[in-house]
């Protein structure tokens, strides 16, 4: 039972899962997911204070002040990883130690300011970028070496679309249990 919950508490939206069909609705949907994200994290965050940015989403999980930092980071390697199979043919995309990373100095920042500015930007960016992506270069792949495998940008449009929705149900979740399991 205890690992049921463990794992509700990691994945509390579940994992993503691609459809056997994506369709022009389903990427729309993802690409407003995406564009939507910095309201809502910064929503979500706005009036914590720094003990509250302390309170981790599980236990031995990260604080909402890393998840949001976390957030930054990926979706940076993210908008990356799209222009590479854009404009390359199937490019093994370099992968990074996104754990290593939520211990480094900005990635424990109390202050969320820059972070927010920055998901903000990107995300804007990112959006543009994704809603000028043809149904034939929806079929772009790159290959990710962590996993072994091809990933089109289609089903990656969703995989980032999960990630925000995922990691704001973290931040949801920290704060219901006030870091308290």
């Amino acid at each position: 039972m205890a690992d049921k919950k463990l794992e509700k508490l990691k994945y509390p939206i579940g994992t993503f899962e691609a459809p056997k069909v994506i369709d022009d609705a389903l990427i729309l949907t993802w690409i407003e997911d995406i564009e939507r994200f910095p309201t809502a994290i910064a929503e979500l965050t706005k009036n914590l204070t720094v003990q509250q940015l302390h309170w981790p989403y599980r236990p031995n999980g990260w604080n909402i002040k890393q998840v949001v930092h976390h957030c930054a980071d990926s979706h940076m390697n993210s908008i990356i990883r799209f222009k590479l199979a854009l404009t390359e043919d199937s490019p093994t995309i370099r992968p990074y130690y996104e754990d290593r990373w939520a211990t480094l100095v900005d990635g424990n920042d109390n202050n969320l300011e820059n972070t927010l500015l920055l998901l903000k930007g990107l995300h804007a960016k990112l959006g543009i970028l994704l809603r000028s992506i043809t149904k034939e270069q929806m079929a772009r792949e790159f290959i990710h070496p962590e996993h072994g495998r091809r990933f089109r940008l289609d089903e990656t449009i969703g995989v980032y679309a999960w990630h925000s929705n995922h990691h704001l149900a973290h931040i949801k979740q920290a704060l219901h249990y006030k870091g308290e399991f």
